[in-house]
């Protein structure tokens, strides 16, 4: 079967591409990027490889539509409602108020939005949500046994509970190695109980990664967990010219040794956030039937997260570690480790 990816510019002429653009299958599966783009190599990606994955498995029709800013929320989900598509997805937190409202306005149209759960539920948004405090916590607890000055940093994009749930579940990993071994590496960069910490203003500013990195590296960091889509490539810029031995990244949503090759060699790991899977459950429940409003939870159970392997660092990372690690995972799924401190 014919499928097509439709990438699309906002405004009236997005529409009319959207209309015009013929396609075999009967199903039609749309996203709506938030600002970072559709190839942010992150979770705009990551949510769209679920798009692709379905095309792929179920024969059908994919399109997105990128948001160059806030303002263009509302008109790219408009311009998908008047291409009739079978399901909407947006991604992102800040999109929620826009999706909210089209999707309240549209009781009729199928939606999904990453990143975020509508309390009380509405009826036609299915919300993908992700427990990354518990991949987070294991990133934590590697970062605090493999640093060398006992100071490690992290700083986010925007203050909103989807960056900061990574960042509180890697200072609670980082205080539950300071437990286990008695150690006292320190967290830059966020403070859990305050909700306060340090945040670029941003997701798409390289520059600003590069100068938060550098300024917690110039503080004793020689491991930074950045928390701001593709910002977080301009940090690992610093760490390719410092070299590894002196500031390693943690990367967040995707496999980012992978993912950036600009930058081979300074990931220790990521915090994976599978937005892919849950794109395609979503897909497949609007497809068969069984779509209804509520939210899905990736959890390291149900291996909606994780932590990527340790890749160039992997002979480095001690085995007694990784037992450890592996154990950590275990606890948290058991519920015998507390991800929250």
């Amino acid at each position: 079967m014919f499928m097509k990816k439709a990438a699309l510019t906002t405004g009236i002429a997005a529409a009319f591409m959207l209309a015009s653009t013929g396609g075999a299958s009967a199903f039609t599966a749309c996203q709506v990027t938030d600002v970072g783009g559709i190839d942010d190599s992150g979770f705009n990606e990551t949510a769209w490889k679920g798009v692709q994955d379905s095309m792929k498995a179920y024969g059908i029709e994919g399109r997105y539509l990128e948001s160059q800013s806030e303002t263009d929320y509302e008109p790219n989900l408009n311009a998908l409602l008047d291409a009739k598509c079978d399901i909407i997805i947006s991604v992102g937190f800040l999109m929620a108020d826009a999706t909210a409202t089209s999707a309240g306005a549209n009781p009729d149209a199928k939606y999904s939005i990453v990143d975020m759960a509508y309390n009380p539920t509405i009826p036609n948004v299915l919300g993908q949500v992700y427990a990354t405090n518990e991949a987070a916590f294991m990133a934590g607890y590697i970062s605090a046994a493999m640093s060398q000055t006992g100071i490690v940093g992290t700083f986010g994009g925007i203050n909103i509970p989807p960056v900061t749930a990574f960042m509180d579940g890697f200072y609670y990993g980082i205080a539950y190695h300071n437990s286990q071994k008695g150690t006292n590496v320190q967290l830059l960069g966020w403070n859990p109980e305050s909700k306060e910490g340090l945040f670029t203003g941003n997701f798409e500013s390289l520059d600003d990664g590069r100068a938060f990195a550098q300024n917690l590296y110039d503080e004793g960091a020689d491991i930074v967990m950045p928390v701001a889509g593709p910002v977080g490539l301009g940090s690992a810029a610093l760490a390719t010219e410092l070299g590894p031995d002196a500031l390693k990244i943690v990367g967040v949503d995707a496999d980012m040794e992978v993912k950036d090759t600009n930058n081979p060699g300074v990931y220790l790991t990521s915090v994976l956030k599978r937005m892919d899977s849950t794109v395609m459950q979503v897909i497949k429940q609007a497809m068969d039937g069984t779509f209804e409003g509520g939210m899905i939870v990736g959890t390291l159970g149900n291996d909606g997260v994780g932590i990527a392997p340790y890749h160039t660092f992997d002979s480095a990372v001690p085995a007694a570690l990784k037992a450890e690690v592996d154990a950590i995972r275990a606890g948290i799924i058991a519920g015998s480790i507390n991800v929250g401190g």
